[in-house]
């Protein structure tokens, strides 16, 4: 038994008086939880820019838990025999259409499934093209309030074209529907690591909403006198 399996087991056991039979699924959902609470240092030195390996770091990490639960829930094990109500934790959405089509028992629950993820995933794409937006005015308002002429032997920063401007503003409006992508790798991995991506996609958007709200109150605050909020 691998570490992750014994771990999610005994923190099903733990949830089991009060889930029941799907006191496994609220144990990966949980296990997930403790994942990124111990990876939010990573997350948020990343966010603040300090290395460009931080902001990868925290995807790289989950990688190993993925491919675990991944193999925990497909090639056999005391945890394929849970269940997340009607629907097997190892089972796939191909074989839910098999066991009553998709509004069948099981189907139900993969549909509940992609509706959690779909809104996660607008809910991040909406944040995106609203961050992607702000980040296009900021650099449009510093281009005009910028010095025309430069002092001697300063070097001058290169303008972008217009061209290259639009192929920013679309590049800014395809980039948060690959968030969709979560979508459609749920319908093909087991159930388990569809809830593990539904729990890990939430804390990442979250997340990042959560630390721009500190970093906006923080610029709020006075230069002098005012207690300064890290994030």
């Amino acid at each position: 038994m691998s570490v992750f399996t014994h771990l999610v087991a005994e923190l099903g056991r733990l949830l089991e008086p009060v889930l029941a039979e799907s006191a496994t699924a609220a144990a990966i959902v949980l296990f997930t939880v403790l994942v990124r609470l111990a990876l939010h240092p990573l997350s948020r030195a990343g966010f603040r820019g300090a290395t460009p390996v931080a902001g990868c770091l925290p995807l790289l990490l989950q990688l190993p838990v993925f491919f675990l639960m991944y193999q925990a829930f497909t090639s056999g094990g005391e945890l394929l025999g849970h269940r997340l109500f009607a629907a097997p934790l190892g089972s796939r959405w191909t074989e839910a259409l098999g066991e009553g089509g998709p509004f069948g028992a099981q189907g139900l629950v993969f549909l509940a499934l992609f509706g959690a993820i779909a809104v996660v995933a607008a809910w991040s794409a909406v944040r995106g093209r609203r961050s992607a937006a702000a980040a296009a005015r900021t650099a449009a308002a510093a281009a005009a309030s910028a010095p025309k002429k430069k002092p001697a032997g300063a070097a001058a920063l290169p303008e972008l074209t217009a061209e290259q401007q639009e192929a920013m503003r679309k590049l800014g409006g395809v980039l948060p529907l690959l968030s969709f992508g979560t979508l459609i790798t749920a319908a093909v991995v087991p159930l388990a690591a569809g809830l593990y991506l539904l729990t890990t996609t939430a804390w990442s958007v979250a997340e990042r909403a959560w630390l721009e709200y500190r970093r906006a109150r923080a610029a709020e605050q006075p230069a002098d006198g005012g207690v300064r909020s890290t994030l």
